[in-house]
Formats: C-alpha cells, structure tokens, sequence
C-alpha cells in the first residue's frame, strides 16, 4: 500500500464540501479537544474558524515553544541549474520559456557553496530543475563530496528520483529530502504539469515513500499554495503528513509553505492565499502537528516573515538566490521565482534575536549518530 491507496479514500469534492460547512461549534470543539485530528483540522482551516484565529495563533505559539523553545534555524538554497524537461505553467523554469539557462558544474557549485558558507550556513538545500541528462547521479554525488566538508547538514529539492539514488545520496552525505506535490488536486495537477516527467502524479505522490525507505532523516512536505482550494490542500498535506509519520517514524517530517511567486511566464494563481489565510493554515498545521518543523521560505514579505516567527515557524531560509550562481558569480540565469525578502542573512538573524528567539545556523551533525 502506498499513499495513493489512502489518499483516494477521499473525495476531494467531498472534502471541500465538509470544510465549508463547518460551524463555529465544530471550531469550538477542535479548540477545546484533548487531541487534534484531522475532523479537528477541517474545522481549524474552515472559513467559520476565522473569527478564533488569534486564539489559534496564541496556542500555536504556546505549542512550538514547548516542543522546541526560542529557536529558529536558518538554511540557504543553492540552486544548481535551471535546466527544466517540464512545462509548468507556474514555474519561472518552464522549459517552453525563452529564458538563459545554466547548470553549475561541481567547481562552480563549490564556488557557490563557499560562498554561501561565509554568510553563515551550515544547513544548505541544493535545488534544480528537473534535467537528468544534466543533473546526474554522478554529478550530484560530486557535488555533495565537495560541499559534505563544509556542511554538516545538506538537503536535496530536485526531481524525484528512485529508492537506489536515495540510498546513493544518503551514502555520500545527504540527510534530507524536499518534495512538494504542487497539489493533492489530481485534475488541477494534470492542467498545471502538460508536459514532462512531472506530469506524473503518481511517480511525484509516491516521492516520499521511496525517501523514507531509503533511510532520509528528514523528509519535507508542501503544497503550493495558488493553485487549487488552500483548505483542501491543508487536509490532503496533513493526511500525507501522518501516512509519514506512521510508516516511516525515524524521519524527521516538516512542512513547507511555499506561495506562488510571479515568475517567468506570468502565471496568475487560480486560487490566492491571503496573508490573514496564511497564518490561519500554518496555526491549524502546527495544532495538528507539534513535533513537525514548519519551514518559512523568503518568498514571504519580510514584515509577514518577522511576525510569523513566533507563530509556529522552526526554520527559515535567508539571502536566497533563486538562480544558478547567484551567490558567487555573475551570471544572467533565470530565478524560478521572484525572492520577497532580499535582507542579508545577518538582518533576518538580528531580528529574530530582537523577538527573543535564537538565530541556530547549524542544528544537525552526522556525529549525533554515533
């Protein structure tokens, strides 16, 4: 059984429905359970919880200090190529848009990774397009060997790959795996992914299940937020989220947020996230899940970003670069994304500091295995 097996247990049209009947009874009763479930969640992320959301928020706050105190961990993306086989109508990597392409070779990727080093990492995320052709196996082991001394932490967010590659990954010093669904939404997935590997819903689905019996301490979740029904794809994540922690308990499970950017192309999201909806899907995540790292990237404003700290939020991205070579050399590669927050590292962490949080660059090392 995979988590498509479960997942199709549900009707998303169904699921929809129960959400937006929710009243504020149904919130209530969430509120003032015991135990959240996922009937509590559909209540947190309906719009008759609107009205508690300050109550939810004070209580995510009081949940993410007792699981993990005044600590906020920074990491830095590094992205690799541009490079893309698919045509996803959202992203600045489409590979039908006309736009500079560049992939990194190892040198230049360590070049990058220096870089990236002397601002004050020690958690860093390769990222690429989905080119194996390009991105290899090979290449991404060479990379991984040249950067390994540098970071004791290094995540991966490249294009789904089998259980073997994860295995080989893992043997050369990569710990964690991002995979974003896009959408739970099977439709919405298809019209959004034409064209490419990723068209695929359930090679992309079942990411995780392979990262999880490969052995990846951590494996992140996200849905992206835009291009279908925010409240249904909070349900979807978080019944993936717990498939997750049911079968692959030793991994460490987080969730990302990421919010449709303008970006190469002029995609305009079917279905926007407010700021207000926002912090009401990450407080019901956080209710739901306590012990899971919730992770703020810097596609968010930086007034949203500083008031989200205390909200929920485990790990943050700072100064990322969205193209190839953006750290270290000048170069006219594509972003995927137009970055939000454009602050050097060291204001983000001057400013969690300031709300009496510690700024952790480093929260992780091979040596905790032994």
């Amino acid at each position: 059984m995979c988590f498509y097996d479960e997942m199709k247990g549900y009707h998303w049209d169904s699921v929809e429905s129960e959400i937006m009947n929710r009243s504020r009874d149904d919130v209530e009763k969430a509120l003032t359970s015991s135990s959240m479930n996922l009937d509590g969640l559909m209540s947190l992320v309906s719009p008759a919880a609107e009205p508690y959301l300050e109550e939810m928020a004070q209580r995510a706050h009081q949940v993410t200090q007792q699981r993990f105190g005044r600590v906020i961990s920074l990491f830095a993306p590094l992205y690799l190529s541009n490079e893309c086989t698919n045509s996803c109508v959202y992203c600045g990597f489409n590979m039908t848009n006309r736009i500079d392409r560049l992939t990194l070779t190892a040198e230049e990727a360590l070049v990058e990774a220096r870089a990236i080093r002397r601002l004050g990492f020690q958690h860093i995320l390769l990222v690429s397009g989905e080119a194996p052709h390009l991105v290899t196996l090979p290449y991404l082991t060479s990379v991984v060997d040249l950067l390994r001394p540098l970071f004791p932490s290094i995540s991966i967010e490249i294009y789904p790959m089998d259980t073997s590659s994860y295995e080989e990954l893992i043997k050369h010093g990569v710990d964690g795996l991002i995979v974003y669904q896009e959408s739970y939404n099977e439709d919405v997935y298809k019209q959004c992914h034409p064209r490419g590997r990723k068209s695929d819903f359930h090679w992309r689905l079942e990411t995780p299940d392979r990262g999880g019996n490969a052995g990846f301490r951590r494996i992140g979740l996200g849905a992206l937020l835009g291009l279908a029904n925010w409240r249904v794809e909070a349900f979807f994540l978080a019944l993936h989220a717990q498939y997750l922690l049911r079968h692959f308990w030793k991994s460490f499970i987080t969730i990302s947020f990421p919010r449709l950017r303008p970006a190469a192309g002029a995609f305009e999201p079917p279905c926007p996230v407010s700021d207000v909806q926002f912090v009401q899907l990450l407080a019901a995540l956080r209710l739901l899940f306590p012990d899971a790292g919730l992770i703020l990237s810097t596609r968010e404003s930086p007034y949203l970003r500083d008031h989200l700290i205390p909200l929920g939020i485990t790990s943050m991205s700072a100064g990322s670069r969205t193209e190839p070579g953006g750290y270290a050399h000048e170069t006219h590669a594509e972003a995927q994304f137009a970055v939000a927050d454009e602050r050097p590292p060291e204001i983000v962490a001057e400013v969690i500091r300031s709300k009496g949080y510690e700024a952790v660059w480093k929260d992780w090392d091979a040596a905790f295995l032994h």
